[in-house]
């Protein structure tokens, strides 16, 4: 077999000819064998070299004639065995009435509306089968029903789209009919109202339906010779107005997604203070306005000490702490109408320090109430002062008054 190109022995002995020629022609055994010798050869085979069918005359594409008339299609083939050649219409429920004459030809005699469409001859022999296809276009008919109808059901209406048929050889025009599925007693029909479409249009709004009614829908072509077969019948339901309440639309501040934290917030001590100092926010959605600096003393609550540091700041002296106290800072950003969630927190303690002297304190350390209370309090106590004081003097001065006139005033002298 080496000496043959393109033959070739399987694992199971079988043998491969890739390519048939008259070296393939002949009878043929088989002989099995192993370590024990062999049972002998099997039945001999004969190989023979077959043509499969080619067409000789094929059918044009399309066909087109009157209804009525005769319609003659050649179809002709050759092979060995010779082929044998019948006509099929595509779609077509059983046998049609198709006659094929002598010549393998497919005779259409007298001419139908319903032989409209699709033929296919085929050529089989012993070795293949192959196909060929042609149009027939049926004339002077009515035209033929509409296919792959959709309805896109939309709120309180419907879209009913189509693909056309034949027309038969006239213009056609469309209309579409629909019908609730809810029957009014005692009446046992359906009441069907039709809408017509526009000339050259495959689509139709149907509007003013029923919310959550089953309608059916099927679309009717006409020409001018009458109408063609109502389509396939589609049931569909329009939606109604949503029930469930509209979800709140969410806050147009979104802290997360529109403006980072401050960053890397660090502590330094200086003769004059603390210092502080950060890296801006990573994000920011809008321009950043600013900063506010917030403390807490000995694990107290947040107190805002500075909330107008302009937004190019990078840095910020806090003076006047409280010495052997213990301090939180952590900083926020604003970005329009966005506040960012606090950086970092840094600690401060000024046990022991002798450049916060202890008698030192910002005012602003203090709660606004207390501070009001305490300053309320020192002009309350001066105003008492004041009055004291001038009252005593007021007093000592009527007293000097009435020592002086008794001074001045003569004795007075009784007679008998």
């Amino acid at each position: 077999l080496s000496q043959l190109p393109g033959w070739s022995v399987r694992p199971d002995g079988s043998i491969v000819i890739a390519t048939g020629n008259d070296d393939a022609l002949g009878l043929y055994r088989c002989t099995p064998y192993n370590s024990y010798g062999t049972a002998g050869e099997s039945r001999p085979t004969r190989v023979l070299l077959k043509d499969p069918p080619a067409f000789t005359v094929r059918p044009k594409e399309e066909y087109f004639q009157e209804v009525g008339r005769e319609l003659v299609i050649p179809c002709a083939a050759h092979g060995d065995p010779p082929p044998t050649i019948t006509w099929l219409k595509v779609g077509s429920m059983g046998k049609s009435s198709a006659q094929v004459d002598g010549n393998s030809s497919l005779v259409l005699h007298p001419l139908i509306k319903e032989q409209h469409g699709v033929w296919e001859c085929t050529a089989t022999n012993q070795v293949a089968s192959v196909t060929t296809a042609t149009s027939v276009h049926v004339l002077g008919t009515s035209p033929h029903a509409v296919t792959n109808v959709s309805v896109l059901p939309l709120l309180l209406a419907a879209n009913i789209s189509w693909e056309p048929g034949f027309d038969g050889g006239y213009f056609q025009r469309f209309s579409v009919w629909y019908t609730p599925l809810t029957r009014h007693p005692p009446r046992a029909h359906h009441d069907w109202v039709s809408l017509s479409v526009p000339a050259g249009a495959q689509h139709l709004l149907v509007e003013n339906l029923q919310p959550d009614t089953s309608y059916q829908f099927s679309v009717l072509a006409q020409n001018k010779l009458g109408s063609g077969p109502f389509s396939q019948i589609v049931t569909s339901v329009p939606r109604g107005f949503p029930v469930t309440t509209v979800p709140p639309e969410p806050p147009a501040m979104t802290v997360h997604v529109f403006l980072s934290p401050p960053r890397a917030l660090t502590a330094n001590e200086t003769v004059r203070g603390v210092l502080l100092r950060w890296d801006p926010p990573a994000r920011a959605s809008v321009a950043l306005s600013g900063y506010a600096l917030e403390l807490r003393q000995d694990k107290g609550g947040w107190e805002v000490l500075e909330r107008s540091i302009p937004g190019t700041d990078t840095q910020v002296l806090v003076p006047g702490l409280i010495k052997d106290a213990f301090y939180e800072f952590r900083l926020v950003a604003f970005a329009g109408s966005y506040i960012s969630d606090p950086s970092n927190t840094v600690n401060v303690s000024t046990a022991g320090m002798e450049v916060y002297p202890s008698r030192t304190q910002l005012p602003e350390l203090l709660p606004q109430p207390v501070l009001a209370g305490v300053i309320g309090g020192i002009c309350f106590l001066s105003v008492a002062v004041i009055f004291s004081t001038m009252a005593a003097c007021i007093m000592n001065r009527r007293r000097a008054a009435r020592i002086r006139k008794r001074r001045q005033d003569p004795p007075l002298v009784f007679s008998p």
